[in-house]
């Protein structure tokens, strides 16, 4: 397992599930977080690719992750509904955002989404 290139967040009312990937794919891990360990902990990390789901709160976290160097893509959430009912069972509800398939990959580059 190498450097953590890609996180995936959840957002929820008081509890947050962030799962963190290397290059190749690989799980480097997966944490719950309260919104008061967020900042403190992606502020350990180095600058990488965050991705979440556009909501109310998102836009104000992604500001904050910002402010520390990730570089931060919001996915709309019809896209990642399917993605985790997909494929909920095998990585996890966190996990889903970062390995649903094409439709979460070009969110997440800022490509073309079909």
């Amino acid at each position: 397992m190498g450097a953590v290139t890609t996180i995936g967040v959840d957002i929820a009312k008081s509890v947050f599930q962030v799962h963190g990937i290397d290059a190749a794919g690989e799980v480097v891990f997966r944490r719950r977080l309260t919104r008061a360990r967020v900042v403190p902990f992606f502020a350990k990390l180095a600058g990488c690719l965050v991705g979440m789901e556009a909501c109310a709160t998102s836009h104000y976290w992604a500001r904050e992750l910002i402010k520390l160097g990730h570089d931060v893509r919001l996915m709309p959430p019809s896209y990642v509904k399917t993605i985790r009912e997909a494929s909920e069972e095998r990585h996890g509800r966190c996990g889903s955002d970062l390995r649903g398939g094409n439709q979460t990959d070009d969110a997440l580059r800022g490509g073309e989404v079909t």
